[in-house]
């Protein structure tokens, strides 16, 4: 049986903790970007944009990573693979 399909059964997470934090810093550094870029359109001041853009992309983060971890837990709609190989959707 493999992990995955082991970790959908038993309620374990299917993503190992480094895997989501790595994602979490990837796509928080895109959207740190992103949201400096915007507010520094709307405020016209780099240091001010950039305040905006930590501020709230370190809140963010928390919360993604929270949001990751729950939805790793949840069978709904989640791939397995069968005692047979084939896979499933549950």
């Amino acid at each position: 049986m493999s992990l995955r399909s082991s970790s959908v059964l038993t309620g374990r997470p299917l993503q190992g903790r480094s895997r989501v934090i790595v994602k979490t810093v990837c796509y928080r550094l895109v959207m740190l970007c992103i949201t400096v870029t915007i507010a520094w359109l709307f405020v016209g001041d780099v240091g001010d944009a950039l305040n905006i853009g930590i501020a709230a992309n370190l809140v963010k983060t928390g919360t993604y990573y929270a949001y990751e971890r729950l939805w790793d837990r949840i069978e709904w709609g989640a791939r397995t693979t069968g005692a047979s190989g084939t896979r499933n959707t549950r």
